[in-house]
């Protein structure tokens, strides 16, 4: 499998995820950062779609999200995500988001991996073989 440690992923943003001030409203970051970290286990080969035919489901255990500088319509947004750390079920995902050069957030998600019945399993091994990035 391919070792990745950080992917980018561009997301435009949309008419419909601005506020009535014209700034991306503030929840929209976290649907990014699902799209951003979605990308990066695609990239490795790795779906959600088939991780839960097998069982498994990544369950959110917390999300944060600071915010530098505002994104607006029509901005192409560059999300760098990577994972951070890597325990026996549980993994962290961390986010930068750029408009050009500037830094406008930066973000980070914990998640479970988890069966049907919400009870912590261990990471599956593809990905369990991963080195997350320091």
């Amino acid at each position: 499998m391919q070792e990745k440690t950080t992917l980018q992923t561009k997301i435009r943003v949309r008419y419909q995820e601005t506020d009535n001030m014209g700034v991306v409203y503030y929840a929209n970051y976290l649907v990014w950062f699902e799209i951003a970290r979605t990308e990066y286990l695609r990239s490795l080969g790795i779906s959600y779609k088939n991780l839960e035919k097998r069982g498994f489901y990544l369950m959110v255990a917390s999300a944060e999200c600071r915010y530098l500088h505002p994104a607006r319509y029509d901005d192409e947004v560059r999300i760098e995500s990577h994972i951070t750390k890597m325990g026996r079920t549980s993994l962290t995902f961390t986010y930068e988001l750029f408009i050009g050069n500037i830094p406008i957030a930066t973000g980070r998600s914990v998640h479970v991996f988890t069966d049907r019945s919400n009870k912590p399993v261990r990471i599956p091994e593809e990905i369990a073989g991963l080195n997350p990035k320091k």
